[in-house]
């Protein structure tokens, strides 16, 4: 299956997910984008809700979005699929890999689909995921209402008999797919996380620890030893510190001769402009352990560009609304350091004899 991209023609071709109830063989299908964790996810918290309860047991096929490790006796679930089996209080247990017996049924039920699902829908054209799914919806309540040749049910009676009184209620909320990401914790009590590009604060007595960082769109998590140390709502704009106050020390505990007088002291032996600029920098944060690393790494760039050119660029920097060390890097590696001279430079005009009085032009 596939659907047009309107805008380029380009034809999108497209994943399928499909679940199946054993008894009945209730069947629900989606089309999705790939066969990422994400999507993955995403159709199983589709499935659920559709289904209205959760199962005692998931089987899944061995693909990369379920697990990390295959085995014939223990395949190692990843993190994500283990806290939504966790989220739904049941749990998740693969087919072994190469043993198409274990999930027949859905083998099976995938090749009804192709015939009595996608073929109907296969001279039409579809020019959107959510256009295609709309599709597939229709077509699939006529497919569990189709009549069994035996019996005169349907999949759809079959299940409301005999599995859906068996399933377990669902959560409150959806399950919100969750990141996991090791860290460890910096000298100004906050770790780093990668995705954002900033910083969350920690209490001060892990700092030099390896933690773990659970994520997801609105929270951050930090685990120590099985236990939540730090919790925060997610920021998503770079550069920015996610601080708790309780969970800042105090300057002589941690950085012993750190503080903004020791680094205002050191880049004056960079520059006027330097020393504002750090002054500037750290006096911009409650605590000024936060600013301590910039200013440490800014001072540090005298070991790739001159003093000079670090200097400058500071200069540059005392315009910016905000002080920060990308700041100086984003100058100097731009060369923007530079511009003012070259400007001056370039519009010079020197004093000679050819130089023609205004009065020429009346």
């Amino acid at each position: 299956m596939s659907y047009v991209d309107r805008g380029t023609g380009e034809v999108i071709p497209v994943e399928i997910f499909v679940a199946v109830y054993p008894c009945s063989q209730y069947t629900f299908v989606k089309a999705v984008a790939s066969q990422k964790r994400e999507d993955f996810i995403d159709c199983l918290n589709s499935c659920l809700q559709w289904s209205g309860g959760v199962p005692q047991a998931i089987v899944s096929d061995n693909l990369k979005s379920a697990v990390s490790k295959g085995s014939k006796y223990a395949p190692e679930i990843n993190k994500t699929l283990a806290d939504f089996a966790l989220f739904h209080s049941c749990v998740v247990d693969p087919a072994r890999p190469y043993h198409p017996q274990d999930k027949a049924l859905v083998e099976r039920s995938v090749t009804l689909v192709y015939q009595r699902i996608f073929y109907p829908l296969d001279k039409q054209t579809f020019f959107s995921l959510k256009e295609l799914n709309v599709a597939i919806a229709e077509q699939l309540v006529l497919y569990n209402d189709y009549l069994f040749s035996h019996g005169g049910s349907t999949r759809r009676s079959q299940f409301i008999d005999m599995e859906k009184e068996h399933l377990t209620p669902l959560p409150l909320s959806t399950y919100n797919l969750r990141y996991f990401r090791r860290a460890k914790v910096q000298k100004i009590s906050h770790i780093y996380l990668n995705a954002d590009r900033n910083y969350y604060s920690v209490p001060h007595r892990y700092i030099g620890h390896h933690v773990e960082v659970q994520y997801n769109n609105d929270t951050v998590e930090v685990f120590y030893n099985f236990q939540r140390i730090a919790k925060h709502q997610r920021c998503f704009r770079p550069g920015n510190y996610a601080t708790i106050a309780d969970h800042m020390p105090s300057s002589h505990q941690v950085y012993n001769h750190w503080s903004p007088m020791y680094f205002e002291q050191r880049a004056e032996a960079v520059g006027p402009s330097a020393q504002q600029y750090i002054r500037q920098l750290i006096a911009q944060y409650s605590y000024p352990e936060l600013g301590y690393k910039q200013a440490q790494g800014i001072l540090a760039l005298v070991k790739t560009h001159s003093v000079s050119r670090v200097e400058n660029a500071c200069k540059r920097g005392l315009f910016h609304h905000k002080s920060s060390y990308q700041t100086i890097v984003n100058i100097l590696k731009n060369k923007l350091d530079t511009l003012e001279e070259e400007v001056q430079q370039t519009f010079h005009i020197p004093e000679h004899e050819n130089l023609r009085d205004t009065s020429i032009y009346r």
